[in-house]
C-alpha cells in the first residue's frame, strides 16, 4: 500500500507502535507499509552514514531565530579545527533542520514566490522589508580577511554557504515540508494544493541541501548508525 503525503503525515504520531503492529500483520497484507517517494535524497544520506571522517556532528534546529542555529555551527568548525587542530576535511557537520528552521533550506525563488519572509516574519536587513530571498544563504561580502583572529575574518561567517563551503550538509524534513505548505496555501488563500507546493519546494533547495522523510528518525540515524554527535542547535 502506498500511502499519500498527506495520510502519511497523519499516521506519524502513530509512532513506532503502529509501526510493531505493521510488522505482525497478516501475511496477506501488502508489503509496501511506509511510503517512500523518490524525491527523498536516499543516496546521499547514506554517505553521510557511511562518512569516515574524524569528527561527526549533528545539529538539530527548530526555529530560524535570525540565523541563530547556524551560528553554533560555526563556532564548532573554528573550535574543532583551529582550537583542536582537526583537519579540516575530517569535521563532518549536519544541520538538521526541521520546524520553522526548515525553510532555510529553501532558494530565493521559493522566499519570493511563497512569501516566506512574511510567513515568518522574518525582515530583509537590506529592504526592511518582509524578505523575499533566503537571507541565510549568501556569503557575508563584509568579511574578507583571513586572520582567525580578526573580528571580519571569513570564520566569522555563519551563512549557509559559506558553512556549507567548510562541510556543512543541510537535512531538510519532508514532514516538516509538508505542514509548511498546508500553512502557506491556508495563510495566503492559494488555489494550488498543498501537495504541489510540497513538490515545489523541494526541487527548489539550495545547493548542499538533502531531503529526509521525517527529521527525528534521520537524527536517530545519524547517532545510531552513523556515530554521529548530537547537539540541540
Amino acid at each position: 500500500m502506498r500511502l499519500s503525503r498527506r495520510s502519511f503525515v497523519g499516521s506519524v504520531g502513530a509512532g513506532v507502535a503502529a509501526i510493531g503492529s505493521l510488522g505482525a500483520a497478516s501475511g496477506s497484507a501488502e508489503a509496501q507499509a511506509i511510503y517512500m517517494p523518490a524525491d527523498w535524497h536516499g543516496a546521499e544520506f547514506d554517505k553521510l552514514l557511511k562518512s569516515k571522517a574524524r569528527v561527526k556532528q549533528v545539529f538539530d534546529a527548530t526555529s530560524i531565530q535570525e540565523g541563530g542555529p547556524l551560528s553554533p555551527i560555526k563556532n564548532s568548525f573554528n573550535g574543532l579545527h583551529f582550537g583542536y587542530a582537526v583537519p579540516a576535511d575530517q569535521i563532518r557537520i549536519v544541520a538538521a533542520l526541521r520546524g520553522q528552521a526548515n525553510l532555510m533550506n529553501f532558494d530565493d525563488s521559493m522566499w519570493a514566490k511563497y512569501r516566506l519572509g512574511e510567513y515568518t516574519k522574518t525582515e530583509d536587513p537590506l529592504t526592511k522589508a518582509p524578505a523575499v530571498r533566503n537571507i541565510y544563504y549568501p556569503k557575508d561580502a563584509s568579511l574578507t580577511s583571513t586572520d582567525i583572529n580578526d573580528r571580519k575574518s571569513v570564520y566569522q561567517d555563519y551563512s549557509i554557504e559559506a558553512l556549507c563551503a567548510r562541510g556543512m550538509t543541510m537535512l531538510s524534513c519532508h514532514n516538516a515540508t509538508m505542514h509548511q505548505a498546508a500553512g502557506i496555501v491556508k495563510r495566503f488563500s492559494l488555489t494550488v494544493t498543498a501537495d504541489e507546493v510540497t513538490r515545489d519546494l523541494q526541487a527548489h533547495m539550495v545547493p548542499g541541501a538533502i531531503s529526509v522523510p521525517a527529521m527525528v528518525a534521520a537524527v536517530a540515524m545519524l547517532q545510531c548508525d552513523g556515530k554521529y554527535a548530537y547537539t540541540m542547535g
